[in-house]
């Protein structure tokens, strides 16, 4: 089955500042940012990318614009809403250390299955976990139609989409998610087979090199790819 590439975006001017961001207009790149989004380019060089997903807020398009200015056979991103941040309603734009006395930091923090962001336009952690792994695996399931099982292919998105979707690839309840951590302009590679999916990388900021598709394995290929390596990968 294909490989999923989750990149977060680089770091952003709400970042930088302290702010919930959520979906408020005009949040870009800072400078780090920026930078961070040219250097992922150069790091995913060597592996090859069947198809850009990507966020429709821009902090997170312009992360992938560096990529796909290199990759002019991808074409423009997929932009899908399902990966864009958490809707957090009343506490958007607002600085994190005044939401962190709130009542709500608690449930957010200790339970945040039941945690509703408030406001008209608020919703829930457990619903924005839902979109998010919904959509992840509706387009790795087109990709493997479109491209082969050996398709590499990029979804960039927020913090906590990305966490929600490695929880739920780990078979960890979304009380456990804030356990996971996703720096800007990180990679988190996750590879779903007909069994379970493996977590091949989390929150990489290195060399992305050998997330490149292997040689196709003799057998039973199928179940090989659903097999766990007994005693470890050996890195081949």
């Amino acid at each position: 089955m294909p490989t999923l590439l989750l990149v977060r975006h680089g770091r952003s001017t709400a970042n930088s500042s302290g702010v919930l961001a959520g979906w408020s207009p005009g949040v870009d790149l800072d400078q780090e940012g920026r930078e961070q989004a040219a250097a992922l380019a150069a790091r995913l060089a060597a592996v090859p990318l069947a198809r850009v997903v990507c966020s429709p807020l821009d902090r997170c398009r312009q992360t992938v614009q560096p990529l796909l200015a290199t990759r002019p056979e991808l074409g423009p991103a997929d932009l899908d809403e399902r990966i864009g941040e958490c809707r957090y309603g009343d506490w958007t734009g607002r600085p994190l250390s005044e939401l962190a006395k709130e009542p709500l930091w608690r449930t957010v923090q200790d339970h945040p299955s039941a945690a509703v962001f408030p406001g008209p336009e608020g919703e829930s952690v457990a619903e924005m976990s839902h979109r998010a792994v919904e959509a992840v695996r509706e387009w790795d399931t087109r990709v493997a139609e479109e491209h082969g099982p050996d398709a590499v292919w990029l979804a960039c998105a927020h913090g906590d989409i990305i966490k929600a979707v490695v929880a739920d690839a780990l078979g960890l309840h979304l009380d456990l998610f804030q356990r996971i951590s996703a720096e800007p302009a990180s990679v988190t590679a996750i590879r779903y087979t007909p069994l379970r999916p493996f977590l091949l990388r989390l929150g990489d900021t290195g060399d992305l090199s050998s997330l490149a598709p292997p040689p196709a394995p003799p057998g039973d290929g199928a179940r090989q790819q659903s097999d766990a390596v007994v005693g470890g990968s050996t890195g081949a």
